[in-house]
């Protein structure tokens, strides 16, 4: 079998310029590196790119078409999302405002650490941005005569393109001069980013509707 070696590429160029876009996936790995520090940052951005491998399974298993066919399924995914980014933005507003390292984070950095992945899982799984990708820009993209080894290949390089991008994004946001002048905003961290997943929480609730 000779490997779609250009395909692969358009798969690659469309994903990364997908992945780099903000969104919500972008917000929560943020909150997480200055909220938390670059431990919890680097779970989340796991869990995030492991949910790529939920979105590629089901699209080569076909359940993706199932879903793009029908409306009700796509918008009670896109409901889901909205929902579960209202509680993001609900919990950011309630939460203290993020402390320097030697004042809250060391003593439960590891027991965190599942959470901090369910958390990036959850959110990518959930957010319609991934979901369309695959059932849109993969499916056209992609080749119906593409073998399904090839395909396999394809869904476990967007994961790890997506996990180096986030622990990229972690590491920055966690270097000792950034996240501190992130700690200087106090609680007005909070407000901004519990905004920012209500603003996206309302695009995916409008979005539902077309």
């Amino acid at each position: 079998m000779t490997f779609p070696w250009l395909e692969f590429a358009a798969l690659m160029l469309a994903f990364g310029i997908n992945a780099i876009i903000p969104g919500a996936d972008f917000a929560m790995v943020l909150r997480q590196s200055i909220a938390h520090g670059r431990r919890a940052a680097l779970f989340t951005s796991a869990g995030v790119a492991t949910s790529i491998l939920v979105h590629g399974s089901y699209t080569l298993l076909g359940i993706g078409v199932l879903v793009g066919q029908s409306l009700m399924l796509f918008n009670i995914i896109n409901w889901l999302g909205a929902a579960y980014l209202v509680w993001l933005a609900i919990s950011a507003l309630r939460s203290p405002p993020p402390q320097p390292p030697e004042e809250g984070e060391l003593a439960g950095a590891r027991r965190g650490d599942w959470a901090a992945f369910a958390l990036g899982f959850l959110t990518n799984l959930l957010n319609p941005k991934a979901v369309l990708f695959f059932l849109a820009l993969f499916t056209t993209l992609v080749s119906a005569h593409t073998a399904g080894d090839a395909k396999v290949i394809y869904v476990a390089c967007m994961s790890i393109m997506l996990f180096a991008w986030f622990a990229l994004v972690s590491v920055f946001f966690t270097t000792p001069a950034v996240r501190q002048g992130f700690f200087r905003f106090g609680r007005w961290f909070n407000r901004v980013t519990g905004i920012t997943f209500i603003v996206l929480a309302i695009r995916v609730a409008l979005a539902q509707q077309h």
